[in-house]
């Protein structure tokens, strides 16, 4: 038997492992201390009860013969998917088919399973600093990856790739760098591909945290870019779903690509469960969009209160406005993960090293705003008083 190879050029642990796994070990080593955790990016607050109660209902319907549901179509349900056009593309003038839109139990799944679309030989075009999963499963895949530097020089703005990229992956608002990118600057990315009949692989995952007019929330608000993009979108950031696992990725028919993805999934995807997609149609409802903003205000807060923390305290910090990562310059002597283990070992807090999402990210953290108000404060404190 021969096993893939490629995988072997993957990191020995992906990056949120090794930071469980040192966050772990510290408190196995000292269990009476109070942890504050700014580093993953997973939720703190509890879903809205609308959405809690939608689920609640579809579970009841489960439990009786009349309403009682198997198998849901693979591409996910007509009613969710209309909403999704209705409410997040039809406002900003987007228009797109009920067939363009697959429901998926998460963008992560889709940001990976794209890649199967592809064959070995494309170049791909990476952020650097960037989410892993680009980078792991283009190397999954075999591919030859060329790395986009995104510096304060630059102003974490990439340039177009030197050599033609096949596939390019775009995350805007940035993770981790917390950067957007305007109108014209997006407009740039879909003339490139065009031009190179190049795919760009959007992640919107944190378009939701976008309050500035003039930064686009889906790439499909920009000229041509259905038929060079994949937008890739999550219920998790938006709406406190990473327990619930709910998300959709829209493949126009422009792009040549939307029956391939159907075919993929009929084949490789069950279908995400009918709970869950009772729950995401809930955020659409007047309650459900009340519940989610207010959770969404409440990280909103919490970023420009730890923007403000760290800037009082000196240091060099990005992002946070229309994102909920904060990108931190760590202090001079220290890399990415000396940085890291300084915060958690002499103050109890724990960040994400810049060095975990790339080259260009050593000499940085990421802070992240899914937090409580009191933990970052106290977070603050601690960090004051090193």
């Amino acid at each position: 038997m021969l096993h893939n190879t490629h995988l072997q050029q993957l990191q020995g642990s992906y990056l949120f492992t090794e930071i469980v796994n040192r966050t772990q070990a510290y408190k196995a080593a000292h269990p009476q201390a109070k942890i504050l955790r700014l580093g993953v990016g997973d939720v703190t607050r509890p879903l809205p009860l609308p959405i809690t109660d939608a689920m609640h209902r579809a579970v009841e319907e489960l439990a009786h013969l009349d309403t009682f549901r198997g198998y849901g179509p693979e591409e996910g349900y007509a009613w969710l998917k209309q909403a999704i056009i209705e409410h997040d593309y039809r406002p900003r003038g987007v228009e797109l088919e009920q067939e363009e839109v697959f429901i998926s139990d998460g963008a992560g799944s889709d940001l990976g399973n794209l890649s199967e679309l592809f064959d070995t030989p494309n170049r791909v075009a990476i952020l650097d600093p960037s989410y892993p999963a680009y980078v792991d499963s283009s190397l999954m895949a075999g591919r030859e990856i060329e790395f986009l530097p995104c510096l304060a020089a630059n102003g974490f703005v990439p340039e177009l790739p030197k050599q033609k990229a096949d596939i390019i992956y775009l995350c805007f608002p940035n993770n981790p760098t917390g950067v957007v990118l305007t109108r014209t600057q997006l407009q740039q990315w879909v003339d490139y591909a065009r031009a190179n009949k190049s795919i760009i692989i959007f992640d919107a995952a944190y378009e939701a945290f976008i309050e500035d007019p003039d930064i686009p929330h889906s790439i499909y608000e920009i000229e041509g870019a259905k038929e060079v993009a994949i937008e890739v979108r999550s219920y998790s950031k938006s709406a406190g779903f990473t327990a619930v696992r709910c998300g959709w990725t829209v493949v126009p028919k422009a792009s040549g690509l939307n029956a391939m993805w159907m075919r993929r999934q009929c084949t490789k995807y069950n279908g995400t469960s009918y709970i869950a997609q009772r729950a995401a149609a809930a955020t659409y409802t007047p309650e459900g969009k009340a519940g989610t903003q207010a959770n969404l205000m409440h990280y909103k807060h919490t970023a420009q209160l730890l923007m403000n923390g760290l800037q009082a305290m000196g240091y060099e910090v990005f992002g946070g406005k229309n994102a909920p990562y904060i990108w931190c310059r760590v202090p001079q002597g220290y890399t990415s993960w000396s940085f890291f283990d300084h915060l958690l070992n002499d103050c109890q807090v724990v960040c994400t090293p810049g060095a975990g999402f790339g080259p260009s990210g050593e000499g940085y953290v990421r802070f992240s705003a899914f937090s409580n108000r009191k933990d970052c404060e106290e977070a603050l404190i601690r960090m004051k008083g090193l």
